[in-house]
């Protein structure tokens, strides 16, 4: 009867175990394949394989052309013949009347080399491109016929696009563009052209010796500040932007560690016995946590208006909810064993938790602190482009204009440096914090003496 019982029992556990290892294997199998099938879904539901199709590719390429290049525009006047000449066809980077490149040779028909060949003639009626294993391209604008363009015979090749009102021709070296009221050609060219100096400065197309030079006879301050007032890239302008965006992430951090502390001892049960209390405190955080700091942006700046200041306070808001929990939860584990040390020397409820608790959370709260410190940074660049003001604004009207992308990426490139510096900064100033100073390094001994043994 117990042999028979036994027997029963590991039947029975055997059988159990088998199920157990069954349904460990089917839900070992089952996950992958609903992923699998769920990417399936979003692989035909969000038109994937469409995506080749429907990407513009020479626009794509063109942008990333322009973020590190920049053209030249020699435009005519098709109903006053004037021609004018300017860098990114901006009124601050245009050469004086009657100047050009050196590519340009004006005149009643103005000759603009392309080089390999390509050559464009602006004559008193009639727009010429001379281009090499096609032919000549001609094109009569007028106001009354549009613009009449004369090809060579064949089909129209794809880089050539016509139409009665205009002409555009794009090729490897430029562009021609022919429109009833205006003729003009753009040249790409590599680099940041006006970066340094605009045109009219005194000290642009000098040479690094050259201005060495002028250093060295006193015109460092003249140098420097055609450089800073630089009307085209705006370095002074971009500095200060670069600052606010800084001022908002560190205004907006220090802001909320200081208003989420006291509310953390609020939120703890160990020095909050008051359940209604900490319940209360607690879901406040969960609100202004749960909301998106660009929510908060978007409210705050409705309410008080654009500006960094209003970015400052987005942040506040979103990390005062973070920082709440995190502080919460660091002093809900608090070693209760050093407070009633400290109380034992007759310290009253401030310096308890002076003495007794702000020790111990200390490199928590710190760490905490700098992380957001940094990760605000990037967060301000965002911010800062909704409420008016830092790098962001900058950034989003250059992407605006859909122009200079090269100040596009001169911007993300001063993001990227800025966001690196804070990343190397904070971990600095938490290693001096957290960590204390490091320990200097000691003497190598040297090898001739020898170390004295006792016995």
């Amino acid at each position: 009867m117990s042999t028979f019982a036994t027997n029963l029992t590991t039947s029975e556990l055997k059988i159990e175990a088998d199920c157990l290892f069954s349904r460990k294997r089917l839900v070992n199998f089952s996950l992958p394949a609903l992923v699998l099938v769920y990417l399936i879904y979003v692989f035909f539901a969000f038109d994937v394989p469409g995506l080749a199709a429907r990407a513009h590719w020479e626009n794509g390429k063109t942008l990333v052309s322009d973020s590190y290049s920049y053209k030249t525009h020699i435009e005519r006047d098709n109903r006053s013949g004037q021609v004018s000449a300017a860098i990114e066809g901006e009124r601050k980077g245009a050469y004086p009347a009657g100047e050009a490149p050196d590519w340009v040779t004006l005149g009643e028909t103005t000759v603009i080399d392309l080089e390999d060949g390509h050559v464009v003639r602006f004559g008193p009626d009639t727009v010429e491109y001379e281009i090499p294993g096609y032919g000549t391209v001609r094109a009569t604008p007028s106001r009354s016929a549009g613009v009449q363009a004369e090809l060579p015979l064949g089909d129209v090749p794809d880089w050539i696009n016509v139409s009665k009102n205009r002409l555009a021709i794009t090729t490897d070296a430029g562009r021609l563009t022919v429109t009833r009221n205006r003729s003009e050609v753009f040249r790409y060219f590599t680099g940041w052209e006006l970066f340094w100096f605009t045109l009219d400065s005194p000290y642009y197309g000098k040479s690094f010796p050259e201005l060495a030079g002028l250093v060295a006879q006193g015109e460092a301050g003249a140098i420097l500040y055609d450089f800073w007032t630089n009307k085209m890239w705006r370095h002074q302008d971009v500095a200060w932007a670069i600052f606010e965006t800084i001022l908002m992430a560190f205004l907006g951090t220090l802001g909320a560690a200081m208003v989420a502390l006291p509310l953390a001892f609020m939120a703890t049960r160990n020095f909050n016995p008051m359940k209604s209390v900490r319940f209360a405190t607690r879901r406040v955080f969960d609100f202004v946590r749960g909301v998106d700091a660009l929510i908060w942006t978007v409210v705050l700046a409705r309410a008080f208006g654009p500006g960094p200041l209003t970015g400052a306070l987005a942040i506040l808001v979103t990390d005062t909810g973070t920082f709440g929990k995190i502080f919460s939860e660091a002093l809900e584990n608090v070693d209760q064993k050093q407070i009633e040390g400290v109380q034992s020397t007759g310290a009253n409820a401030p310096q308890r938790y002076r003495f007794g608790v702000i020790p111990q959370v200390t490199p928590v709260l710190l760490s905490q602190l700098l992380y957001f410190l940094e990760s605000n940074t990037r967060s301000a660049t965002v911010i800062g482009a909704i409420t008016g003001g830092g790098i962001g604004l900058l950034l989003t009207q250059a992407i605006i204009t859909q122009k200079d992308w090269e100040e596009v990426a001169y911007y993300i490139v001063l993001i990227i440096l800025m966001v690196m510096l804070m990343d190397w900064f904070s971990g600095w100033l938490r290693k001096r914090l957290i960590q204390g100073e490091t320990r200097k390094k000691r003497r190598p001994r040297d090898p001739k003496v020898k170390p004295l043994l006792l016995p």
